[in-house]
């Protein structure tokens, strides 16, 4: 009852509380679809329009670009999300129905791919997004069967949630997951934020009235996303608020696609560019 009265909060205290100002853009990409910043100041960006990943560093330098399209181990067709963590890239490789895994300087290293797996409960097809737990655990959205997964750190099936038996937790248009601290799973679905505990149980389902592109959760920072908004919220605090982060009256030129908040730093995604604005009081 606790952890639901916390997420309530979250949904009924959207205040405009945190303003950022504009700093510059890095970064030129074709049309990207996802990116994600480590803790060493790496971002990895994906890009449906060339099917290609990039590398950048926080000064906008780009480092490497890799993949193109095709089937095989080295290309992608509809990288549509990216996540990292302190080991590994994961690239979630729609059309090719696979996962992806990189080192960070993105060489290959492996592939998970269940879509014709005699098994049907770990089946996924059309995969949306993926990211790990800090236990290693991976999960990701199947987009063809509306449900998340998780899978151990060697690719062994775990569980499948979110599905037609999760009742009033029903996954109906997964989009993209985040993973929290204390390993909640937190699913956009169309105007929802789904959330489940690690075991695959719903706990709580929130509306927030808007059609929604993006959550990410980088040291417990929540941030989600419509095309033009950005909300914020600290999932270490005792009683979490969902912010509207005001953007300094900056106009936005083209639509929003994902965003991270890392050391008083907004980075926004867009198709084309990455904007950095910086935190002021």
């Amino acid at each position: 009852m606790k952890r639901i009265l916390l997420f309530f909060i979250l949904t009924s205290s959207t205040l405009i509380a945190q303003n950022f100002v504009y700093s510059e853009s890095i970064g030129k990409f074709n049309k990207a679809s996802s990116f994600y910043i480590t803790a060493n100041g790496l971002i990895y960006i994906s890009d449906v329009g060339t099917d290609e990943v990039y590398m950048l560093d926080t000064m906008g330098n780009q480092l490497k670009t890799f993949g193109g399209y095709g089937w095989d181990d080295n290309s992608f067709d509809q990288p549509v999300d990216v996540f990292a963590d302190p080991l590994s890239i994961y690239v979630a490789d729609k059309n090719n129905h696979a996962i992806k895994r990189f080192d960070k300087n993105l060489n290959y290293l492996s592939k998970l791919n269940k879509r014709d797996s005699d098994l049907i409960e770990e089946r996924f097809g059309y995969p949306l997004s993926c990211a790990t737990s800090n236990q290693g655990d991976l999960y990701l959205i199947d987009s063809e069967n509306k449900r998340a997964l998780k899978f151990d750190l060697f690719g062994n099936y775990k569980i499948n949630f979110g599905g037609l038996d999760a009742g009033i937790y029903q996954l109906t248009n997964p989009l993209q997951l985040a993973i929290s601290g204390t390993n909640n799973i937190f699913i956009i679905d169309g105007k929802d934020v789904i959330i489940f505990d690690d075991f695959g149980n719903g706990i709580n389902k929130i509306n927030l009235d808007k059609n929604l592109k993006s959550i990410r959760i980088l040291f417990n920072q929540l941030v989600i996303c419509t095309s033009d908004e950005v909300y914020h919220a600290d999932l270490k605090s005792k009683e979490i608020k969902l912010y509207k982060i005001n953007l300094d009256d900056y106009t936005l030129a083209d639509s929003i696609v994902s965003s991270i908040l890392l050391n008083k730093k907004l980075y926004i995604l867009t198709q084309n560019e990455i904007l950095v604005f910086n935190f002021v009081n």
